[in-house]
């Protein structure tokens, strides 16, 4: 008689439950149904049932996942402040410009990596002190001055400019969000403390989850348009903000 193989029966995989399973299809559209509807009681009831624990517990995650913790308050009062953030912003979530729980992860990230970043740069403030330069003269003083004053000027007037031309210029949403958060940066710049190079395309990508080629490409075609706003404002002492579209 043949002797029967007895056959091995590979064990049932199970399936791995998604990371973001708190933060659903369900979360998403009870924002869009949110966003739309006026009544303050239904908003209130659709808030409570369908998104603040969503909300709660993706500023918990990115929180300790990414180890934002230059603040001086407990991590449960930075995680309620970032909820009210992304409750600050529920508005301009667009239903079918992508998926909710990326919209929102970036806007968290961007709260958390600014405040943390200020934060960082107080706690190295006392060591700075000890290394100021005494010995400066008036004259040199004045012209720091004086150059910080056309920077700070320049810098507000661009800002004003991007404002009004930036869906102008930039049609993808992707892009948009790169140069937008290129833009962040220039209004939170007394809040960063590192300006290398490196450093802030580190930080574009977390805003924005856009690959370094990407974020190069967008900040490549932006660079040749504030190369003009600088060279107008040299020669005039304002920029043209007014809604122009592309000049390039």
């Amino acid at each position: 008689m043949r002797k029967q193989v007895s056959k091995t029966i590979a064990p049932v995989k199970k399936k791995k439950t998604p990371k973001n399973y708190y933060f659903n299809q369900t979360t998403e559209n009870a924002i869009i149904r949110y966003n739309k509807i006026d009544d303050a009681a239904l908003k209130n009831r659709i808030y409570n049932d369908h998104i603040a624990y969503p909300f709660d517990k993706l500023a918990e995650n990115i929180i300790h996942t990414f180890k934002f913790y230059y603040f001086d308050v407990p991590s449960e009062q930075v995680k309620h402040e970032v909820v009210s953030f992304l409750v600050m912003n529920m508005h301009k979530f667009k239903e079918g410009k992508g998926k909710a729980f990326s919209y929102f992860s970036i806007v968290a990230k961007n709260y958390l990596i600014l405040h943390n970043n200020k934060n960082y740069k107080n706690y190295k403030i006392h060591d700075k002190m000890d290394v100021l330069d005494y010995g400066s003269n008036i004259r040199e003083s004045q012209d720091r001055r004086e150059s910080a004053e056309f920077n700070q000027e320049y810098v507000k007037q661009m800002l004003n400019y991007w404002d009004n031309n930036l869906t102008n210029i930039f049609r993808r949403q992707k892009d948009i969000l790169v140069a937008d958060a290129v833009l962040e940066i220039f209004r939170r710049r007394e809040n960063i403390e590192n300006f290398n190079k490196k450093a802030l395309y580190i930080l574009i990508r977390e805003m924005t989850g856009s690959k370094t080629q990407h974020i190069t490409r967008i900040v490549n075609i932006m660079k040749k348009y504030n190369y003009q706003l600088m060279f107008e404002f040299q020669n005039t002492g304002q920029i043209d903000t007014a809604n122009t579209g592309s000049f390039l």
